[in-house]
């Protein structure tokens, strides 16, 4: 049923919450996602709502034109959050290529791990620097796989306090010429 601008908006919202599931199926078909979709389809209906009293047409056409748009506006979205990711990605892959950096950042890590609980220390040079598997890592040090897991996330936390604490400001924004003190 096609409802002109001259019936009251509630009617208009009838009419666009009977034609939900025509609407969702639209939009589920271009983004290929039920959870996305819904989620396009109730921004569209809730910024609708505004303006409702303003439609001179077709309820029904003039949503579909709605939704057209909020799913463009969506993959434009979608492409600038994707173009920031790869820059963001090229970015750390051109810092890994930096030896001089890792390096730096290594010795002040390394030495900020050392001053750790020597359980610490270790678990975080064996699982984070020699890729030993935490249930390897458990089974060689005679706890299981759960205390493990329990040990590196505590001594990984430890050491981001320490290092918090000893590089400062470095510590959010990264270690370009490091010189902090000791621990």
């Amino acid at each position: 049923m096609d409802v002109m601008s001259s019936a009251p908006a509630a009617e208009i919202l009838d009419t666009l919450v009977g034609s939900h599931r025509e609407f969702l199926a639209y939009v589920e078909r271009r983004v290929r996602d039920r959870a996305l979709a819904e989620e396009i389809v109730q921004d569209a209906l809730v910024r609708s709502l505004e303006h409702a009293g303003e439609i001179r047409e077709s309820a029904v056409g003039w949503f579909y034109r709605v939704l057209r748009n909020a799913i463009v506006d969506h993959a434009r979205r979608r492409a600038a959050s994707e173009r920031r990711l790869a820059a963001v990605a090229a970015e750390l892959a051109a810092a890994d290529d930096e030896p001089e950096l890792r390096d730096t950042v290594c010795r002040c890590v390394g030495r900020l791990a050392g001053t750790l609980k020597p359980e610490y220390a270790e678990a975080l040079r064996r699982i984070d620097l020699e890729d030993t598997p935490v249930k390897e890592y458990a089974e060689q040090v005679g706890i299981s796989a759960s205390n493990a897991g329990v040990r590196v996330f505590r001594a990984r936390q430890a050491l981001r306090e320490r290092v918090a604490r000893a590089c400062g400001t470095c510590a959010e924004h990264g270690c370009l010429d490091c010189t902090c003190g000791s621990p």
